[in-house]
């Protein structure tokens, strides 16, 4: 029998559940008191998750997607990448975009149904896509942004999320189809945390990988235990650095759990067992690597009090922006749809400024 062609995928992982070193950290593996750094922005981005659902839960926010039990991967996706790159986001990754400067008030005022969210005030966020809900349009963008680079000559690398759902719709195969036709600086990050709202990882895909389905376009694939904060940090640097040397593009499906609903509009209760999410914890991010830093004598209970006190005064400053922003006119809905807009947008405008006794 002749083989026209046969792969393997590379696993990562260097801590593992229990918060022990299953392999030795790679070389290139950042200094502990770095580490201690990437986990307190862990844990600044869990406190804020949990304040922002009780905000939707208070009806003083809109529908909101939490992001409990990714921490790892966002922040190591967003501590890998430059100020240069650009950023292409799902609808998820406030910690990733927390890293490149987005205001938190910013996240909120998006969820709060303000569009004002996605004008974000902070370098390099300010180069970066905005949040995109239809299911992995922003791939496409990320594939685009990649090719802008490649033609100007930039050192740049355009990196985009979606999860185990998006990584079947076309737009994501067209995403990779592009970036290994034309070699592109492109890391396409598949967020793996085993549900599309309530459809199983098991019925959305017959791979045995979700990293595998960036071999048919030609880019290097890589499969990371995403709550392992030490593997998404290699995974990524590995990926970052063949973008920038003119080797092109990569996959890497990381391996994580949505530990809450899909969204606050969710139930998860009504699809999953109980017991597979109490398993889910046991691979927690944040655990392991407290259990880690403890070990290294970075770590203690009353640090972790203090800081997640101070955590707490932040996030509180932020939502109090939030809730005292104005809310823009309702002619705002208007003003930014087109550069001239068409006589139906411009009658609807006048009928709701007559209204409003505004005309």
């Amino acid at each position: 029998m002749r083989i026209a062609a046969s792969f393997e995928i590379e696993y990562l992982q260097y801590l593992g559940p229990d918060g022990t070193l299953v392999a030795a950290l790679p070389a290139a593996a950042p200094p502990a008191d770095e580490v201690l750094e990437l986990f307190r922005q862990m844990l600044f981005l869990r406190t804020f998750d949990g304040k922002a659902v009780a905000l939707q839960r208070t009806g003083k926010l809109g529908t909101y997607a939490p992001c409990l039990g990714h921490e790892a991967t966002q922040i190591g996706i967003g501590a890998m990448m430059r100020p240069e790159d650009v950023l292409a986001p799902s609808y998820r990754e406030y910690g990733t975009q927390i890293m490149r400067g987005v205001q938190l008030r910013e996240i909120l005022l998006y969820w709060g149904g303000d569009e004002r969210g996605n004008d974000y005030q902070n370098e390099p966020a300010r180069h970066d896509f905005p949040w995109a809900v239809p299911i992995a349009t922003q791939c496409l963008h990320a594939a685009g942004a990649a090719l802008a680079f490649k033609l100007r000559g930039e050192k740049r690398v355009a990196v985009t999320c979606c999860g185990d759902g998006g990584s079947s719709k076309a737009d994501t195969y067209a995403a990779i189809n592009a970036a290994g036709a034309y070699t592109l600086p492109f890391v396409q990050c598949i967020i793996n945390n085993g549900w599309a709202i309530s459809v199983p990882r098991s019925a959305q895909t017959g791979a045995r990988t979700l990293a595998q389905k960036g071999l048919a376009g030609g880019l290097h694939c890589l499969q990371v235990d995403g709550n392992d904060l030490f593997a998404v940090l290699e995974g990524m640097r590995r990926a970052m650095e063949r973008a920038r040397a003119g080797e092109g593009g990569t996959v890497i499906e990381f391996l994580t759990y949505r530990l809450h609903d899909h969204t606050t509009a969710d139930d998860a209760r009504r699809y999953r067992d109980e017991a597979e999410v109490k398993e889910a914890w046991t691979r927690d991010p944040v655990a392991r690597l407290r259990t880690w830093l403890t070990a290294q004598g970075l770590w203690d209970e009353a640090r972790e009090q203090e800081w997640i006190a101070e955590c707490t005064r932040q996030v509180d400053v932020e939502i109090d922006a939030y809730l005292g922003t104005k809310s823009q006119p309702a002619e705002a809905m208007f003003d930014y749809l087109y550069a001239d807009p068409p006589p139906d947008i411009l009658e609807q405008r006048a009928q709701l400024l007559a209204l409003e006794g505004r005309a």
